[in-house]
């Protein structure tokens, strides 16, 4: 009697606490789903939604216009007529994020290092030093290059001096001058995460290296540089994607001979031609996915990946 009475109350014992985590496994599943929402839909709202509103737009009748309005035409051969009219501009462009990115790289990396390794209690202030920059307007730091590279100017003339440029030489309107003024812009997107990269490093692996008698070199190029490849990708994509659709620079730097692809979106709709406008903008960022996924799966870092 007992033992019978006994077990309906050891079954009720065993139940409660295995039902307990289930259910608290599903509340933090839920909860989760819960903070995703808000970025969620802010994603959706402002960059799923307005790609696809391009995307539609960019197949319209090229034969409208503001005051007639746009018919959806389906029409394709705006990205065939966009590549084909303004294929040097978007080459030009790749061309020049390429070489804005090979130069923050080459200068942002060893800034990165000494900051992580070598700024010891200035470690801080040249910190600070690599984001000053973005407490001026981006039209700001970009118009001051006018004068830094204007003809009369000390650059121009210590290199006239020297030979480099000939007597009527000249920096500023050239693609000298727009590669400068994107690398300026852009190099604190590749120094940050390089130095988070960096400084994540654990110093005793490099002395191990040196401890198997490495050379300084050899430590770094089979040490410190793998270790940093995520932030050298992360920094190079930060620097490359909005460098290849940079307008600014190309417009207050540059000549006609330098425009970019974005310079050209630009006028177009400003002019109203939104079916051109948009396959060219569709065409630039359907350029930078395949690029920026053969880099990445060819950089072989597997946490970006």
């Amino acid at each position: 009697m007992s033992a019978a009475g006994h077990l309906p109350g050891s079954e009720a014992a065993t139940d409660v606490p295995a039902a307990v985590p289930a259910a608290q496994g599903r509340r933090r599943g839920l909860a989760g789903y819960l903070l995703l929402l808000p970025g969620g839909a802010w994603l959706a709202l402002f960059f799923v939604v307005p790609t696809l509103t391009l995307v539609a737009t960019s197949l319209y009748d090229p034969a409208g216009s503001l005051q007639l309005g746009y018919q959806m035409t389906w029409h394709w051969q705006n990205y065939l007529e966009s590549i084909s009219d303004y294929s040097p501009q978007l080459v030009r462009s790749l061309l020049y994020a390429l070489s804005a990115t090979v130069a923050c790289m080459l200068l942002g990396y060893p800034l990165a290092y000494a900051i992580a390794f070598k700024a010891g209690r200035f470690k801080n202030l040249m910190l600070v030093a690599v984001i000053a920059p973005f407490f001026t307007s981006f039209l700001v730091r970009t118009l001051s290059w006018q004068y830094i590279l204007g003809d009369n100017e000390a650059v121009v003339s210590v290199l006239r001096t020297l030979h480099v440029l000939g007597p009527d030489g000249h920096l500023l309107a050239t693609p000298f001058a727009v590669v400068t003024g994107i690398t300026y812009n852009f190099l604190p997107f590749m120094v940050l995460p390089l130095y988070a990269s960096l400084e994540k490093i654990d110093g005793r692996l490099v002395e191990a290296a040196a401890d198997l008698y490495s050379s300084p070199f050899t430590a770094f190029r089979t040490v410190t540089l793998p270790l940093s490849m995520p932030g050298l990708v992360a920094g190079t994509l930060l620097t490359f994607i909005p460098a290849a659709g940079d307008y600014i620079n190309a417009e207050l730097l540059g000549n006609p001979t330098t425009r970019m692809v974005g310079n050209e979106i630009q006028d177009l709709f400003a002019a109203g031609d939104y079916p051109t406008a948009s396959s060219l903008s569709v065409t630039l960022m359907a350029a930078i996915v395949v690029l920026v996924f053969v880099y990445v799966r060819r950089a072989g870092t597997e946490e970006l990946v």
